[in-house]
């Protein structure tokens, strides 16, 4: 199918992209739609016959663990609700821990790479049919960036995508950013992965900004498309003629006008490459049968590499063996922060009441308290470290603090710490 030049629609800059000329199509955040209702500005972009595709981000398709089934019905709810003609998501883990190793659930809060090894690649393959499976339509898959590489790979990324794409029937969503990423990070030669991959395979493509601190390539997607990253974008349509490009932006959004422009840039990127008209498509229809599953012990194996590797950037455990340490700890870092982030804005309030002192609170509480339960789940945690280890000194803003904890913390029986803030509450009250 033909998408043409899209952008991601996001609802910070819903009426910019309703204005912008020219778009094709949309992408959104799949987790962030309702199942049964669409916001009023993408069901207008439907009525004038814009495309839109979904994009999720918490199936975790890479992890040790078969995907969870009731996020798959969802994602399938919403390719419902949307009239789509595909879904894509991401090939990266995002929690470890649990059953398969015995210990606590582990969340990052974010895409981390899947070590490309026979395992890995052959649970990511058990997955994908399952959710190929469950889909009412076709399903393609990202290449993330990353900051850390896994020791003793036995595939390039080309290698692993080609053979994900052979095994599976899998359509590709290529990133070209975080090609650059990766080419900046861990030393990945972008042309060389575009030789390696099935361009043939590929649905659509992603183009989006970052920035470079200290070496380290920052894929933000809120900063402008740098000319690096349209520079794989041509060397990609040198090769194939994609069926859609579109741009991401999530954060630090700019006006209409600049988005406008960055288009158009994409736009006469992809004139100047030139190269192939077209391409015959292998893969447009039904994947070539169902993958031999996992063979046994491949996804024990892959669950304890994966568990040891999220326990040391989100628990402080020792590093495994063959990891680049000082990129581990810039990888932490980044997971902190993105938290804190995120927990912002499902929590405005917080950075409201504590002001200045949230960020360095919330990672102080980062260090030593991971993710087990999704963001809102981790505001909740995080006000009630606060309120059990001393609370505020200013008396207002612990009795905001207390009310939006017991406000949110929902109907259960009242645990230690239930009971402590209740106390703290009543001693105030006595003032």
């Amino acid at each position: 199918m033909k998408l043409g030049i899209g952008i991601g629609w996001r609802p910070e800059i819903a009426a910019e992209v309703e204005a912008l000329t020219g778009v094709d199509w949309v992408e959104v955040v799949a987790e962030n739609l309702c199942a049964d209702h669409l916001p009023d500005s993408l069901v207008r972009l439907r009525e004038r016959g814009v495309t839109v595709v979904p994009h999720g981000v918490s199936l975790g398709l890479g992890g040790a663990d078969r995907p969870d089934a009731e996020r798959l019905a969802g994602l399938a709810a919403r390719a419902e609700l949307l009239g789509t003609p595909l879904v894509t998501e991401h090939i990266a883990f995002v929690r470890a821990g649990g059953p398969l190793t015995a210990s606590p659930r582990l969340e990052a809060g974010h895409l981390l790479p899947v070590p490309r090894t026979w395992d890995a690649l052959e649970v990511l393959c058990e997955n994908v049919a399952i959710v190929q499976d469950a889909l009412p339509v076709p399903l393609a898959l990202e290449n993330i960036a990353a900051l850390v590489s896994w020791p003793d790979e036995e595939l390039t990324e080309g290698q692993f995508l080609a053979e994900l794409v052979e095994r599976t029937g899998v359509r590709l969503l290529i990133d070209v950013a975080n090609l650059h990423t990766n080419h900046v990070n861990l030393g990945q030669d972008p042309a060389k992965a575009l030789d390696e991959l099935p361009v043939e395979a590929i649905a659509y493509v992603h183009v989006a900004g970052g920035v470079e601190k200290n070496g380290v390539w920052h894929d933000t997607h809120a900063h402008p498309v740098t000319a690096p990253v349209l520079d794989v974008l041509a060397e990609l349509r040198s090769r194939v003629d994609p069926p859609g490009v579109l741009l991401e932006r999530d954060d630090a959004f700019p006006p209409g006008a600049e988005l406008a422009a960055e288009l158009e840039t994409i736009r006469g990127t992809l004139r100047a490459a030139g190269g192939p008209s077209g391409t015959e498509r292998r893969n447009t229809g039904p994947r070539r049968g169902t993958p031999a599953p996992a063979r046994p012990g491949a996804r024990d194996r892959t669950a304890v590499a994966q568990t040891a590797l999220l326990s040391a950037l989100v628990a402080g455990t020792p590093a495994p063996e063959g990891f680049d340490h000082r990129r581990l700890r810039v990888q932490s870092r980044a997971l902190a922060a993105k938290r804190a982030d995120v927990v912002a804005k499902v929590a405005p309030e917080l950075p409201e009441i504590l002001g200045d002192g949230y960020r360095a609170a919330f990672l102080d509480y980062a260090r030593t308290r991971p993710m087990s339960d999704g963001y809102r789940r981790d505001a909740l945690d995080f006000v009630e470290r606060i309120l059990v280890h001393g609370g505020l000194p200013d008396p207002v803003a612990q009795r905001r603090l207390t009310h939006w904890w017991e406000d949110r913390s929902g109907p259960r029986p009242p645990s230690r710490t239930t009971r402590i803030v209740r106390a703290a509450r009543a001693v105030l009250a006595g003032k």
